[in-house]
């Protein structure tokens, strides 16, 4: 339980630290770019023997799987943007949390892990709360498709994780990754030279100190499903953020809590107790 909670912990940070990085960063996929460049060298410090691509049993599926991740991270990022011009910036939102329904059903399904009765309640109470924390908005979507892609995308992207825990070997977990984010990062080098993208100094900066919590919020959330069920620990990482990244705008930010918010904070909490009874 205590990598899950790291994991809470760094995936807070990230949004905390995009927050600050607001109105100092020109573009987004510099940042992102960096953001994955610094992920890239942690990556590569926690490899035990500093080899790439090591001699060992398990390996072409460690590059299938992190390849993979590393075109659902970038898609997912682009799907968002593209949502948010078609559908709004709340629906998007809104489906981008929800995603977590993706690895939680593939849990269950593709590696049979078993729901009780508390976990079940405990993942529509806080499916019903992400729900309630949608902001009231004029916006219609304009493309269904955009928002299932999103959810889906965004769902396959933290499912990879899993699928790394239930079919390769732990020790190259560090490789797996180093694969993803290099990937992520060559493909939004590619769009930045495309788009003949300039970086700015604070890109730089908030991307490099974003890759941090980043990282470590995808290597902590990996090592806590080593121990905890999926179908637990995705609805937990997922509430879990929600309530302290609530917390942290309230205490840093200023921001006002709605009695609507106070009642979707409350309902996750208990969600949180149900998940892990």
């Amino acid at each position: 339980m205590l990598f899950l909670f790291l994991a809470i912990v760094s995936s807070t940070l990230i949004t905390v630290f995009m927050r600050l990085s607001e109105g100092k960063s020109q573009n987004e996929l510099s940042l992102l770019s960096m953001n994955y460049l610094s992920c890239c060298l942690l990556s590569y410090l926690f490899m035990p023997s500093k080899r790439i691509f090591p001699s060992q049993d398990g390996l072409s599926t460690v590059l299938i799987l992190g390849g993979i991740g590393g075109v659902l991270y970038l898609a997912s990022f682009l799907l968002l943007k593209w949502n948010v011009k078609k559908n709004g910036v709340t629906l998007p939102a809104t489906f981008m949390k929800l995603g977590v329904l993706v690895p939680t059903i593939l849990a269950a399904v593709i590696f049979k892990e078993t729901i009780h009765v508390s976990t079940l309640f405990g993942i529509l109470l806080a499916f019903f709360a992400i729900l309630l924390l949608k902001e009231k908005s004029s916006e219609k979507a304009t493309s269904t498709l955009g928002l299932v892609l999103l959810l889906a995308g965004g769902g396959m992207a933290d499912a990879m994780s899993k699928i790394f825990e239930e079919t390769a070997p732990a020790t190259l977990s560090d490789h797996f990754l180093f694969y993803i984010f290099f990937v992520a990062f060559v493909l939004c080098l590619l769009f930045i030279v495309l788009k003949k993208q300039k970086y700015c100094l604070w890109d730089v900066l908030f991307g490099l100190l974003i890759g941090v919590p980043n990282y470590f919020s995808s290597r902590f959330l990996l090592l806590s499903l080593s121990s905890i069920p999926g179908v637990v620990a995705y609805p937990t990482f997922s509430a879990g953020t929600i309530v302290l990244v609530a917390v942290c705008g309230k205490i840093l930010f200023k921001e006002n809590f709605t009695k609507k918010k106070l009642i979707a904070l409350t309902l996750i909490l208990i969600a949180l107790a149900l998940l892990n009874v």
